[in-house]
């Protein structure tokens, strides 16, 4: 059949499912027209169709809540602007807990709830049983219920959402596969489909579990991969009708929904099975898989003893499907950033419905202005790595992930799958010191130690976990003598080139023109003053500067700078992450360690703080720079991978006599939250400026030729900010902070913890927070004493201050 397509689109989506239709009908609610969407086959026939229709709202970050509430708020009124029928109903849910960890868990949830004004209670088990009287609630602890969470039918929902996209102007074609994407190596120009080739300025990339390879075929990262999916339609159930909440047996990995008489009984459950290993079929479309009863078989016993009335149910219809789930179980949106203009919203994790009104949104005015319109790195699909479209890798882990969204979602969860991928290669010498590795960004680092030649093991809990007192000899040692970390897996880059520093003078907000030699720790900012990078920056030469970064922005931040750099500049960017390791030596003994094994002299007069410069050291010939993230003296030392083996051993033996210990990212973390250092992605994000965060010392306002974001930040100085970053520490020693805990002053929320962490030294958990006027003006002086943080519905009275608590003035860093 012939289709009569436009030569040309401002905007093209692929693939006509949930995600897809709403980011068509968000274009052209902001206004746009000019959009085609062209589905392969039928609309929702990937995944969209048979999606059981949950509608929650709580989700595990602030932003996240904040997208799933908007859908649900979308679809409440959906179908009075469209006249297609939704399905929607707001029935409320329930998620019970049977043990304390998970009661623990869902409080937390439950105040995370307040700063943004969602209702959610916490339950009895008498009260659940009453709301649900076709539960059995005898193990149950308690739990939470949200009365404003529901269901909807998802083929109905994006029916509605085509539909008032054509109402707006969009143009949805079916039976139309896109057969290529075009671009010119730096910039999407259009796509080829069965039906011809329309040009384009963006390209969005909604194809479900077939955006990976869509992606792979233009260079673009999306990892994810299908997964089988199970849920049973019982009939005949005693008890149930249309008033049933959902409900969520989080413990027994099940869900429950009333569903036009019937109970639909699904689950996520832990092993889970990857799908379509060998591709997807051409002609998929509406397809169900075999699955397997036996797999399911235990979860449907759990689920009998949960609804006993299930037992004299009859099973109408067994299913089994495909979605796709990615490596960390969060789905990816935005910019891709290999290609400009070419935009992705794949990877839902079974939680496209509920995301989808959000998503469809945030993605309308991405493309709209050319960046996030709030802080969502956490599904960013710029926080990607390369590697991670790697199948075999994708398969491994998401057998894990599908299992993962009903866990329970410990503080420093570590996945159990796909380990051992990046490797610092001190990696075995570590692990004889008795390391425990977390997997981060595909590195396994060490995050504490237990003894020499023990293979220790993680103990969760939301309370003081396994290796507590391990980390705090660790942050002893470092406050006291001297510690060693493994940093290898910096981002490390080498900007070179005649243009180098005028290109990253521009990007920079600090000044960057120095002296070969000097360190100089800096924000890369947007037009709006938001930090978009938060690193140090190091002259080589005239020509050459390094660039430290964490990471996990390794790919984000290459590419800003990249896009950065003007077409007729002379300036060559280039990742040097791999060929070197990085080794941190901290503590009041660092200096004569590394004085004992070195003939440059590193006297405080000879070699200051920010000073980095090559050294002999063991064989070799490293670069020391004087930094540190833990509010003591030290040395970052930069060491050619063939060499790391060899300097380490060196700094090993000789730091007995000093006191020398191993130390793991638990205790740089707990160090550098005594001392208020900031991280991006938790404590400074593209939302934030300097200003606000604490970081003006890091800005220079008045450097010649200006830089990205200078006059945002202008601006505010002269109005005053509307939020400052706080630190705080809890009074009572045995609460944790992790973060989205809210803030307290007085009968207000000031804000939440961006991020917390126990601080040995300090005696007490503390944690990073922005908070706001009561006026909602400029932010005043901030009392002491005039805040508390509520953990778990229990609020705690906390001690507020703009200065480090920890060495306030720099003292010991700079001796």
């Amino acid at each position: 059949m012939s289709v009569d397509l436009p030569k040309r689109a401002r905007v093209v989506i692929v693939g006509g499912g949930v995600i897809g239709t709403s980011i068509a009908y968000h274009l052209t609610k902001i206004g746009w027209q000019d959009v085609v969407l062209c589905e392969r086959k039928q609309l929702t026939c990937g995944t969209t169709w048979h999606a059981a229709g949950l509608v929650g709202q709580l989700r595990t970050s602030i932003n996240m809540t904040k997208l799933a509430k908007y859908t649900g708020e979308l679809y409440r009124g959906l179908e009075a602007e469209t006249g297609q029928a939704t399905g929607y109903r707001q029935c409320g849910s329930i998620s019970m807990a049977t043990n304390h960890e998970r009661f623990e868990e869902l409080k937390r949830s439950a105040s995370m709830a307040k700063v943004f004004d969602l209702p959610v209670n916490v339950v009895t088990p008498d009260e659940i049983k009453a709301m649900a009287p076709i539960l059995e609630v005898g193990d149950l602890v308690g739990g939470i219920h949200i009365p404003s969470d529901g269901y909807a039918n998802a083929v109905d929902i994006t029916q509605a959402l085509a539909k008032g996209a054509r109402a707006g102007g969009a143009r949805i074609v079916e039976n139309c596969k896109v057969t290529r994407i075009r671009h010119d190596g730096t910039r999407i120009i259009g796509v080829d489909t069965e039906h011809g080739s329309i040009d384009a300025d963006y390209v969005v990339l909604a194809g479900g579990m077939w955006t990976r390879d869509l992606g792979a075929s233009i260079g673009v990262a999306v990892p994810l991969h299908a997964c089988e999916h199970y849920y049973v339609m019982f009939e005949g159930v005693a008890g149930i009708d249309p008033s049933l909440p959902v409900l969520r047996d989080y413990d027994h990995c099940g869900y429950y929904k009333y569903d036009a008489g019937k109970l639909l009984v699904g689950a996520f459950e832990p092993n889970a099975r990857p799908w379509g290993m060998e591709g997807i079929s051409e002609d998929f479309c509406f397809d169900e898989i075999a699955g397997s009863f036996e797999h399911f078989e235990p979860l449907l016993m759990d689920a009998m003893k949960r609804v006993p009335a299930l037992e004299n149910a009859g099973i109408q219809k067994f299913f089994c499907g495909p979605e796709s789930f990615t490596p960390d179980v969060r789905y990816h949106i935005g910019e891709a950033p290999e290609l400009k203009g070419c935009f992705v919203a794949a990877g839902l994790n079974s939680i496209g419905l509920q995301s989808a009104g959000g998503v469809g949104k945030v993605m309308a005015e991405w493309i709209r202005d050319g960046k996030p319109p709030a802080d969502l790195w956490t599904v960013d699909v710029r926080r990607n790595m390369p590697f991670q479209i790697n199948r075999k890798y994708l398969a491994e882990r998401v057998s894990e992930s599908l299992g993962l969204l009903y866990a329970t979602h410990y503080p420093f969860k570590q996945y159990e799958t796909a380990r051992g991928v990046r490797k610092s290669v001190i990696h075995d010498r570590l692990a004889a010191q008795g390391a425990c590795f977390g997997e981060a960004f595909g590195w396994e680092r060490a995050n504490w130690y237990g003894e020499p030649g023990s293979a220790p093991k993680y103990e969760y809990s939301y309370g003081r976990q396994n290796w507590f007192e391990n980390t705090a000899a660790e942050c002893k040692a470092v406050r006291e003598a001297v510690g060693i970390f493994d940093q290898s897996s910096f981002a490390k880059f080498r900007l070179e080139g005649r243009d180098a520093c005028a290109v990253l003078n521009r990007v920079c907000a600090n000044e960057v023109d120095v002296e070969p030699g000097r360190m100089v720790y800096t924000q890369w900012l947007n037009d709006h003053g938001g930090i978009e990078a938060d690193l140090t920056v190091t002259r080589l030469a005239k020509d050459a500067y390094l660039i430290v970064g964490g990471a996990e922005t390794q790919t984000k931040d290459f590419a800003w700078l990249k896009n950065h750099i003007p077409a007729d500049a002379h300036a060559v960017l280039t990742d040097v992450g791999s060929g070197m390791g990085v080794l941190s030596i901290m503590g009041p003994n660092s200096r004569s360690l590394l004085q004992s094994l070195t003939p440059d002299d590193l006297s405080n007069e000879q070699f200051p703080f920010a000073t980095s410069r090559e050294i002999e050291l063991g064989y070799g010939i490293v670069r020391a720079s004087r930094i540190t993230f833990v509010g003591e003296l030290g040395w970052e030392l930069y060491v050619p991978s063939e060499f790391m083996a060899g300097v380490y051993d060196a700094i090993v033996a000789a730091g007995e006599a000093f006191g020398l210990k191993h130390c793991g990212y638990h205790a740089l973390n707990a160090m550098r939250m005594e001392k208020a250092y900031r991280h991006w992605g938790h404590d400074v994000t593209d939302e934030d400026t300097p200003l606000e965060a604490g970081l003006g010392f890091a800005v220079k306002l008045d450097k010649p030729g200006g830089f990205i974001g200078q006059e945002a930040l202008l601006r505010q100085k002269a109005e005053g900010v509307r939020q400052k970053l706080v630190q705080f520490l809890l009074s009572d020693p045995a609460p944790m902070l992790y973060h989205n805990e809210p803030i307290w002053q007085g009968d207000r929320i000031a804000g939440y913890i961006r991020s917390g962490m126990y601080c040995h030294t300090l005696g007490g958990a503390g944690g990073l927070g922005y908070v706001t006027a009561p006026d909602g003006g400029v932010v005043g002086p901030i009392g002491e004493d005039d805040y508390e943080i509520e953990v778990a519905g229990v609020r705690y009275p906390a001690r507020a201050s703009l200065r480090p608590m920890y060495d306030p003035a720099n003292a010991r860093i700079r001796c």
